[in-house]
Parts: C-alpha cells; sequence; structure tokens
C-alpha cells in the first residue's frame, strides 16, 4: 500500500462524524503521491519545483500514473501546482480503485431509503497497515489528516518530519488548502450577496 492510500482509508474511517471534503482529500492526495514517489526517489525537489529522475515501477497504477504525467524536461512545474493539476478528482479516483480492489464497498440502502449507502472500508490487512500507521502516529500521515482536519489543526510545524523536502510539500499542501477555502469563503458571500439581491434587501 502507499501513503495515498492509507490516506484514503483513515480519510473514511475516522473522518465519518466530520466527513472530509473531496477537494481538500485530493489535494492532500496528490501531496501523498509526491511524497511516495520522493521516497522512491523517483524525483526530487529543486527548490520547491519537481525534478523526475528515473521512472520505477511503483506496483501502483496510480502512482505510476502520477510519475509518468511529470514533465521530463525543464520548465518544471511547482509542488504546489502540481498539487492543482493532479489532485483534480482525485480522490474520486482512489476511490474507485480501492472499489474495484474490494477495499471498500457501498453500504446497503435502508428499504426506506431513497439515496445509496455511503462507501465503507472493509477489514482488510490494507486497512490494518493503515490503522497501524495511524495509531504510531507516523509522522507524514498525522501531518497530512491534520491538513485535512481529522485530527487537531493544522499548524505548520511538521513534528516528527525530518526531511526538507517532505517538509515543502506538506507547506505546500497546507497552503493549497487554505487557498481553497478562501475560495470557497468568498464564493459564499457572493452568492448570499447575489441571493439579496433577488429577495431585494
Amino acid at each position: 500500500m502507499t501513503t495515498p492510500r492509507d490516506l484514503m482509508i483513515v480519510s473514511m474511517d475516522m473522518a465519518s462524524s466530520r466527513p472530509v471534503e473531496p477537494g481538500n482529500l485530493s489535494l492532500a492526495l496528490a501531496a501523498a503521491e509526491v511524497i511516495d514517489l520522493l521516497g522512491a526517489e523517483a524525483i526530487g525537489l529543486d527548490g520547491d519545483h519537481i525534478v523526475p529522475s528515473h521512472v520505477p515501477a511503483m506496483d501502483d497504477p496510480l502512482l505510476d500514473e502520477a510519475a509518468s504525467s511529470l514533465a521530463r524536461e525543464a520548465p518544471y512545474v511547482s509542488v504546489g501546482d502540481w498539487l492543482w493539476r493532479r489532485g483534480r478528482g482525485l480522490s474520486a479516483a482512489y476511490l474507485a480503485a480501492l472499489e474495484g480492489e474490494g477495499q471498500v464497498t457501498r453500504q446497503r440502502r435502508r428499504p426506506w431509503g431513497l439515496r445509496a449507502g455511503r462507501m465503507v472500508v472493509v477489514d482488510s490487512p490494507a486497512r490494518r497497515r493503515a490503522s497501524d500507521r495511524w495509531a504510531s502516529d507516523e509522522p507524514v500521515l498525522a501531518a497530512l489528516a491534520a491538513a485535512l482536519g481529522i485530527r487537531e489543526e493544522r499548524t505548520g510545524d511538521f513534528q516528527g518530519v525530518d526531511d526538507d523536502a517532505v517538509s515543502t510539500v506538506l507547506a505546500a499542501v497546507n497552503d493549497a488548502l487554505t487557498e481553497l477555502e478562501a475560495e470557497r469563503q468568498r464564493r459564499g458571500i457572493e452568492n448570499a450577496a447575489f441571493d439579496n439581491i433577488w429577495r431585494g434587501e
């Protein structure tokens, strides 16, 4: 399993009382991909720009897709730009992958319900691995979870992360999530003002 898959499982297991916004999760999954690619030495960072090296077989189709889609020549993409570009719809892609592997399933809907049941994680080695990583407070997974609000609020202080490149990625995803929230608030204000105009307020 990979960090993005572990994060996807944790987000479904631990955030049931406060579901994670798909857009937020997609950005965090893209960051998790970068971190795993750094760990596999498939990429390096030049400042905050992603510089591909070799393309090893990642044993994961989505990570392979991420690695192969990176620019191989300058100008290289910044981590922040990559998160927005790669993150589009990424949570749905990971959910579909996990569902296809039987790692998640849809709860049966009640007979009187009109909506399909929500997706839940099944008991499996993948779930146990993610749970063990979560229980051990592994720094990268903990930082990504904090960025999503699954744990304590994000602070920008990535305790236990001693790799500068990983810290750069975590800072970038925090910035992206802050930007996304600001955009949501701006749209909410604009929509409220528009509604007031229609109501004559």
